[in-house]
Formats: structure tokens, C-alpha cells, sequence
């Protein structure tokens, strides 16, 4: 599988879109070529929602770390710090208008500390090299779920708050396809989580949603909707791929 920069494109006008309920296009990466997803009216219509594409980023580091619980360095087993987050990713086949899950769809996840900082990258501001905090990947299983144990991200300069993800699925026939994205967190949730420890001592954050250069590309529609816990929050997004 080749690996390229996925990018969003859209298939309708901005009134069709509005008329098919904001569902809109993305672009699925295969070995190759680039071909068009199509937004359609799914058997699940809360399921089938086709997203946009959104840029990797530096900090894509293939580590191959197969776990739920992405907290942890395994060098040390030491936990990140900060306020519980289960995620949960449900990933949808879209093929002839009609939905149904993925199973065995790889789901990467990677995101900043709570201090804003990536593991296992050299930056002007720290190095991190061979630290694997906050990093992994599941399987998706039967139902196309795959489910991650992480904490709420931090921040850091010209970014708001996100968390990024790839979806890759095995080649057939020669043909592997890949996807990448980011999910964002509502203004008002990031402030009252980030007025606590561990995140407090890092400061009030510099840029919100709608500053953000990356979200204004479709960040709108890669928003979470967490809700409470006993502990911290639980997110559940849903993303509808055409794979054919």
C-alpha cells in the first residue's frame, strides 16, 4: 500500500448537500489511484455518514502497536496523565446504497498529552524519541467497532484540539485502501476539562475550533459529542467508507 495524502473533495453543490442532511464526499486512498466516496441513503442512516478527509500531520508514526488501553508506554508502562477517555470507532462499508460494518478494518489512533506533547517525534520543543505514549491500533470487530482507552488531548501552538486516526484495510487483489482523518471536541467541553490538572499548568489554549486552518476544512463534521462518565467521557464516531 502506497501511502498518500488524502484530501476532501466535494461530489454536490453546497444546496444539494444541505438537502441530502450535510452529507457530503471524501476521497479513500487505493494503491495507485484516487477514487471518489459517495455520500448515499444507507439501511443506517446514523451510521452511514460519510466524512472528510483531513491531513496527517508530522507525527504519523507507524509503531505497529496493537492495543485498546494506548495510555501506557510500553517501555516503562507509564500512564499519560489526564481525564479518561473511551473512544469508540464504528466503521461502515458504503456500497449501493446500502451500510454495513467493516470488520478487520485496521484503526490507528494518535494524539498530544496533556502538555501538548507527541510521543516518539523530535520537535524544537521536546524529543520524545522512543516513547510510545499515546499510540495504537485495533481491529475492527463483527459490528466494524473498534474501541480505544486514551485521555482527553491537550494542546499545543496553532492547533485546537483533536485527535487523529487511519483507517486502513488489507490489500485484495493487489489493492489496499487508507484513510486519515482527524475528530475534534466541542470549544465549551476543552475549556472545563483543561481548567483541571494536568492540563491547568499548560495554560489557556491559543486557538479554538474555529480558528483552526485544519478544521475549517470539515472540522464541523468530525466533531465528538462526549458524553459524562463516572471517570471522564465516552465518544462514539461513526464513518461510512466506499471501499468499491
Amino acid at each position: 500500500m502506497r501511502k498518500e495524502e488524502p484530501y476532501s473533495q466535494y461530489l454536490v453543490s453546497r444546496r444539494e448537500a444541505l438537502a441530502w442532511a450535510g452529507m457530503t464526499s471524501v476521497i479513500l486512498m487505493m494503491t495507485g489511484m484516487r477514487r471518489p466516496a459517495h455520500a448515499g441513503l444507507g439501511t443506517s442512516p446514523h451510521l452511514c455518514i460519510v466524512r472528510p478527509a483531513q491531513t496527517e500531520g508530522p507525527y504519523f508514526i507507524d509503531e505497529r502497536l496493537h492495543r485498546s488501553d494506548i495510555r501506557t508506554d510500553p517501555a516503562d508502562n507509564r500512564v499519560a496523565p489526564g481525564t479518561p477517555l473511551a473512544l469508540i470507532f464504528h466503521v461502515m462499508r458504503l456500497k449501493a446504497g446500502a451500510c454495513q460494518p467493516l470488520p478487520d478494518a485496521q484503526v490507528d489512533i494518535w494524539h498530544c498529552d496533556a502538555r501538548g506533547i507527541y510521543s516518539d517525534v523530535q520537535d524544537p520543543g521536546f524529543d520524545t524519541t522512543g516513547q510510545k505514549f499515546l499510540r495504537g491500533y485495533q481491529l475492527t470487530d463483527a459490528q466494524g467497532a473498534a474501541r480505544f482507552q486514551t485521555i482527553y488531548p491537550g494542546w499545543y501552538p496553532i492547533r485546537t484540539v483533536h485527535v487523529h486516526f487511519k483507517i486502513r484495510t488489507a490489500a485484495v487483489v493487489g489493492k489496499g485502501y487508507e484513510f486519515t482523518s482527524q475528530v475534534y471536541f466541542p470549544d465549551d467541553l476543552t475549556d472545563q476539562v483543561h481548567e483541571a490538572l494536568p492540563y491547568s499548568p499548560n495554560g489557556r489554549r491559543r486557538v479554538r475550533n474555529h480558528h483552526d486552518f485544519i478544521f475549517r476544512d470539515g472540522g464541523d463534521r468530525l466533531l465528538l459529542e462526549p458524553s459524562e462518565t463516572n471517570d471522564g467521557y465516552a465518544a462514539t464516531f461513526s464513518i461510512a467508507l466506499l471501499l468499491s
